[in-house]
């Protein structure tokens, strides 16, 4: 073969040096990153499920996890994470949409407040931007209003605080308020409210749409907090359900290329922005879905560990990685029952979606 283009590119361009020949655990997609972190910088999180398992592993791994809205400090640790507390960066639940995280910013900077009253749900009430975050409910819509109020206040200070900004991407299908277009992280009827078609609308966001939110949340975030970064991720979580009268395979297909592609558009040619491949580390061909659990959507904690040795490889000097090597030295060390027993309990996530598919 005469002089051409690919002869002078690195494996990584290469499917065969890359892809095929290289150990599952080995197979890396990322060529460049656009910044680093620091030790000291304030890395906050938000977006769907897989998301906390990003949390989990910067916390372990000794940086600087943000938390912003924490509980009573007399609380033990198993009830603040039963109350959702350290879950995210804020106690906002899962973000899923784009729109659904440019809302959350404008209701934390009262630019932008829901005309949708209080929920009730069977003896209680939750709030319908978060209706999976206080177990049980709240006692009165009075307390329900009153724990928002200080939710968006240490939103705000999050948001105007933080220095590094982790969001997965996890659907593009939602619901809406036909009166002043509210976006909700599930449908009305599911955990609270009652459904009503002339109340509420079904959307599914297309490509340019995803792109403008994005675009329009990053510019209003720079305008409080010049010098934060963002890191977009894609969530390698199937759909539970869909609302579009696709099969559940094709609609999850269409929802991952389109966030995919929003992503992209969003890190080329923005120092500031960065794109992390967690999608393809998890689904890619050399995985074999061997990432996932046999329900095929839980995402296995190897899989886990493999995207967050991929993610301090490349956003951070040299770092322990010890908390997640260990992961990898329990297969070799417990039965194959003991194992996945302690995998499922290891990798257990807060997932409101997951209220669609419930009896």
């Amino acid at each position: 073969m005469g002089n051409n283009p690919y002869k002078t590119l690195p494996d990584s361009a290469f499917w065969r040096r890359s892809v095929a020949s290289v150990d599952r655990d080995e197979c890396d997609p990322v060529t460049s990153v656009p910044f680093l972190i620091e030790k000291s910088d304030k890395v906050a999180t938000a977006g769907s499920c897989f998301s906390q398992h990003i949390a989990r592993h910067l916390q372990a791994t000794g940086f600087n996890y943000y938390v912003e809205e924490t509980g009573h400090p007399l609380l033990s640790e198993s009830i603040l994470r039963d109350f959702n507390y350290g879950t995210f960066s804020c106690r906002y639940g899962n973000i899923y949409t784009a729109r659904q995280l440019l809302q959350l910013f404008d209701r934390a900077f009262r630019t932008f407040e829901s005309s949708e009253p209080i929920w009730r749900y069977r003896d209680s009430f939750v709030d319908p931007l978060r209706p999976q975050i206080q177990p049980n409910g709240f006692v009165s819509s009075d307390e329900a209003l009153f724990d928002r109020a200080q939710h968006l206040l240490a939103v705000r200070q999050m948001f105007e605080t933080m220095d590094v900004f982790v969001f997965t991407l996890g659907l593009t299908e939602s619901w809406m308020s036909r009166d002043d277009g509210t976006v909700f992280p599930l449908c009305p009827g599911v955990s609270g409210g009652e459904f009503s078609e002339e109340k509420y609308t079904f959307k599914n966001w297309r490509v340019s749409e995803v792109i403008d939110d994005l675009n329009l949340f990053i510019s209003k975030l720079r305008n409080i907090n010049p010098t934060v970064k963002v890191i977009l991720t894609v969530s390698p979580v199937p759909l539970v359900a869909t609302a579009t009268g696709k099969s559940a395979l094709s609609a999850t297909i269409y929802s991952k290329s389109v966030l995919r592609v929003a992503a992209e558009e969003l890190s080329e040619g923005n120092d500031g922005v960065a794109y992390f491949p967690s999608y393809e580390i998890i689904t890619g061909h050399h995985a074999g879905n061997s990432y996932f659990a046999e329900d095929l959507r839980s995402v296995r904690e190897e899989g886990v560990s493999h995207v967050m040795r991929t993610f301090l490889k490349w956003f951070t000097h040299s770092v322990d990685t010890k908390s997640i090597e260990d992961v990898k030295a329990q297969k070799t060390t417990h039965s194959t029952d003991t194992f996945e027993t302690e995998m499922a309990q290891i990798v257990k996530v807060v997932c409101e979606e997951s209220a669609l598919d419930q009896d």
